[in-house]
């Protein structure tokens, strides 16, 4: 069986092939952040470790490119998104908001 495929890759829906290899992907961009962030950490070169941090803002671009198309294409990632997304105050008051409870 290919690589992060829990089932044989011929039963699955091509929508289901799709957000696999969207969020395949978008594990791979945030990994990539976390891997130049740590580097230009490290980095005592200032040239170098500007470089590495330019490479990471453009993994997060990458990212947030990819859960744009997880927004269009996937109504559960829209919904979660609206809820949650560029909202303000505690993030778990939030929740208790959207699933209307009182904080329990």
């Amino acid at each position: 069986m290919a690589e992060g495929f829990h089932v044989p890759y011929g039963k699955l829906s091509a929508k289901t092939l799709k957000m696999h290899y969207a969020i395949s992907s978008l594990m791979e961009e945030l990994e990539a952040v976390d891997w130049y962030a740590q580097r230009a950490d490290d980095c005592d070169d200032a040239e170098l470790r500007e470089i590495l941090l330019h490479n990471m803002r453009e993994e997060v671009e990458h990212a947030m490119m990819t859960l744009e198309w997880l927004r269009r294409n996937d109504e559960t990632f829209a919904k979660e998104m609206k809820d949650y997304l560029f909202t303000e105050g505690n993030i778990l008051e939030q929740e208790h908001e959207v699933m209307g409870r009182n904080g329990d």
